[in-house]
């Protein structure tokens, strides 16, 4: 009898497996009788890679190592509020199994963070090589860069890692100034209404942090950047010296923003983030955007393969209890150890 009871516990669950594998892995919707059939040519389950970070996203208070990295838990819900899921890119994977994961993600986002040299800046480095590849090959793969990203993007696109100018934004809400002659039909503004357009130059609607940057002078003086970036946005720091804030690639599905969209919404630190109905909807239209640009990729791998490697195979820490940082962190161990 208990022989029998466990071949049929096995059997059911072995069932059960199979049929998450088949849902999971169906490019096909159910569409019920009425209803418009969705667009054949978007991907409705896309999935981001995000690059972890050196350190625990706590100052240590978490874990004091530096055998750890983290992904702020606001990077992930940002995603996930738009429509799409999470798989983390550990820095300290092998080039080999990050080019596996590569090829089981949609879209990538370099976050905010501090590190600009070493392993991180080389790992970003060849993330970024691999998109352009992607890009070329007419795979559509986009890139958002955020706050430390878009420093990174800069120094690597321009072939110069001191190209980056002090700046004295210490943790602010502030304004974005749209570059009058560019059109913005096209890019992460695209969606914007014109009313939320207008508030955006005119009070503070996005939180931006950042020791260094690059003045509008000194990218329109670098053919790499200027030939690769178009110019969307600048804003002011604390000594009204003038940075770029956002930047749109003119061939590639690649934003760059000096300032935090995910904050608003997901992140209770620090008293200088905006939370008005207005600035959590700069979070979510920039979230929509971006995984609107993921949708169109028609990259679709094995579903177990990404089951086995999505981010709710770890758990976030509460990270926030400090009053202070991040309020949750996924935390990660070293390399990652995968099946791939």
């Amino acid at each position: 009898m208990s022989n029998y009871f466990l071949i049929s516990v096995l059997t059911i669950s072995l069932f059960v497996a199979v049929v998450a594998t088949a849902i999971e892995s169906s490019s096909e919707l159910s569409v019920p009788a009425g209803c418009p059939v969705p667009d054949p040519r978007l991907n409705y389950r896309p999935v981001i890679g995000i690059i972890s970070h050196p350190g625990d996203g706590a100052s240590g208070r978490i874990v004091n190592s530096t055998s750890v990295s983290f992904i702020a838990a606001s990077y992930v819900k940002f995603v996930e509020s738009a429509g799409a899921r999470v798989i983390p890119l550990l820095f300290e994977d092998s080039p080999q199994l990050l080019n596996q994961k590569l090829d089981l993600v949609n879209g990538v986002i370099f976050p905010g963070g501090w590190a600009r040299k070493g392993k991180y800046f080389e790992t970003v480095k060849a993330i970024f090589k691999k998109v352009l590849e992607k890009n070329d090959a007419d795979e559509h793969l986009p890139l958002l860069a955020i706050n430390l990203g878009f420093e990174l993007l800069m120094m690597i696109v321009s072939k110069d890692n001191n190209i980056l100018e002090k700046f004295s934004v210490p943790n602010q809400a502030s304004k974005l100034r749209f570059v009058e002659t560019v059109n913005i039909e096209d890019t992460v503004f695209g969606r914007f209404p014109p009313t939320l357009l207008k508030k955006l130059s005119k009070e503070c609607l996005v939180l931006q942090r950042n020791k260094y940057g690059l003045s509008p002078e000194k990218f329109q003086a670098n053919d790499d950047l200027s030939s690769f970036f178009i110019m969307l946005t600048t804003s002011t720091d604390t000594r009204n010296k003038v940075f770029v804030s956002t930047l749109q690639a003119e061939n590639y599905p690649i934003t760059a923003l000096q300032w935090h969209p995910e904050k608003s919404a997901f992140e209770w630190g620090s008293a200088a983030i905006p939370h008005s109905e207005d600035a959590v909807q700069v979070t979510q239209l920039v979230a929509n955007y971006f995984v609107g640009e993921a949708r169109k990729s028609s990259n679709k791998p094995d579903a177990q393969k990404v089951l086995d490697n999505l981010i709710y195979n770890y758990s976030p820490a509460y990270s926030g209890k400090a009053g202070k940082g991040y309020d949750e962190v996924y935390i990660f161990n070293g390399p990652a150890l995968s099946s791939l």
